[in-house]
Parts: structure tokens; C-alpha cells; sequence
């Protein structure tokens, strides 16, 4: 593993040029270039990092090896502060050489700067606001019980949903935003089980793709690593798949 040396907190994230090469767009959407006054963050040689203090929550870019080695030294230093990290796929295994970690989970950060082929029913879309949150919680609680992203969160700009002819709720989505950017982040995007199979999920993914794409200029999301129906459709609707993740916890002392 790279020996790395930490550098001050105002450390620049972009001196490396790593968000300009596969695999580093959780770099380019995720952090921004305005270095926010109380972000911990630090550059090694082919990796960079930085801390959401609030969540103690470590995110890292670049090589497995450079990254590891700047999760291991913030750990390490900070351990009352770095509680998790993300990083690219690998980071993982050589972090818990020396310390060890729990709850792995293999992640895709996902992309797109186009505008997605338009799908069936996504006429169907309609915007949910703030008198929705108590239908959106109890749809969410039965179709989606581990959604990322609930209604009533800060984070959360917009709601979308899709109703059946009886008015019911049979899909619904939202677009949340990464916290050091603010970049549009697809969550929760969920479809009642007795309605799957229809394309709801599609047109529902390709209406807030289309949405984040007109209001911003590109739509990420998060995709689990082994969910191959989402693989399929994300890929049909043309987000990137170059930025394998992996996140995980620090086992408490």
C-alpha cells in the first residue's frame, strides 16, 4: 500500500486531475470545486478524500491502493470522526488488513448527461408535494422498506409518483442531491409488487432522468452491485456504469 502523507485541511480535491479520468465521477458530480470552509478533505498521490463530518462518513477517489491508504491514516487519526467510508472497489479488503470493517456493501455510482429514450406511461408522472409525504412514507414502508431517502428529508427537491385509474399509488421516486455538490441524486424509486412487470420503474426513471437533465445538465444515482434488473434498465436508459463503490463501517472499539 502507497504510503500517503495527509495534507492540511485545505487540501484542493482537484489538483490532481482525477476527476477527469474513468472511474472519478464521484469526484466530478459529488464534491464541489468551492472548497466549503469546514470540509476535512485530503489529496495523496493518485487518490483523494474527503470527510461529511456530519455523518462521519469518509468518501474517496481514485486507485484502491492510494485510496485505502488515506482511509487507513484518517481512521486512524481521526477516530472519533471516520465511522464509514466509500471508495473504489477494492479499498475494502486493503483497508481491513489493519483495521477491521464491517457491512460491505458494493455500490455503482451511476451517470448521465443525456436526456433518456422516452418511455411507456411516462405520461403517467405526476409531481407529489408536501401533502403526499404521509402516503409517500406508508407506499414506501410496504414496497421499499429499505429506501435511502425518505419523504420530509432536507436533501429531497422533488417527489414524483405514478397513480393507478382508482387514484392509488403504484409508483414513486425522488430526487434527493449529493451533500457536499448538491447534485441531483436520484433515491427511492420504488413500484408496488402487484404492478411490476408494466414499466412503471422505467417511466418513472426516465421522467426524474429527464427532469434532473433539463434543470441541471445530468442525473446521478446509486445502483446496488448485484441488482441486475436495475443494471438493465439503467444501462437501456443511458447512465455511465465506469465507478465501481464499495462502502463499509469501521468495527467500534
Amino acid at each position: 500500500m502507497q504510503a500517503t502523507t495527509l495534507v492540511p485541511r485545505t487540501a484542493d480535491l482537484f489538483n490532481q486531475g482525477l476527476e477527469l479520468k474513468t472511474g472519478a465521477a464521484l469526484l466530478r458530480f459529488g464534491a464541489a470545486r468551492q472548497h466549503p470552509s469546514d470540509r476535512i478533505s485530503w489529496t495523496g498521490h493518485g487518490a483523494v478524500a474527503w470527510l461529511d463530518g456530519s455523518r462521519g462518513h469518509m468518501w474517496s477517489v481514485g486507485e484502491p491502493d492510494a485510496a485505502a491508504g488515506l482511509v487507513l491514516r484518517a481512521a486512524l487519526g481521526r477516530p472519533d470522526q471516520v465511522r464509514e467510508f466509500t471508495g473504489p472497489r477494492g479499498t475494502e479488503a486493503l483497508t481491513g488488513r489493519l483495521l477491521p470493517v464491517t457491512d460491505v456493501v458494493e455500490w455503482v455510482f451511476r451517470w448521465t448527461l443525456e436526456e433518456p429514450p422516452v418511455q411507456r406511461a411516462e405520461e403517467r408522472v405526476v409531481v407529489l408535494d408536501e401533502s403526499h409525504h404521509e402516503e409517500l412514507l406508508a407506499f414506501l414502508n410496504i414496497h421499499s422498506p429499505a429506501h435511502s431517502t425518505g419523504p420530509g428529508s432536507a436533501d429531497v427537491s422533488l417527489w414524483a409518483g405514478i397513480r393507478d385509474p382508482d387514484g392509488r399509488l403504484v409508483a414513486c421516486g425522488a430526487l434527493s442531491s449529493l451533500r457536499d455538490s448538491g447534485a441531483p441524486l436520484m433515491a427511492s424509486v420504488a413500484t408496488d409488487a402487484s404492478q411490476r412487470g408494466q414499466g412503471l420503474g422505467a417511466a418513472l426513471t426516465s421522467w426524474l432522468t429527464r427532469y434532473a437533465v433539463r434543470r441541471y445538465g445530468f442525473c446521478t444515482l446509486w445502483q446496488l452491485a448485484d441488482n441486475a434488473p436495475a443494471e438493465r434498465l439503467y444501462t437501456r436508459l443511458g447512465f455511465r456504469n465506469e465507478d465501481p463503490c464499495v462502502s463499509a463501517r469501521f468495527v467500534a472499539p
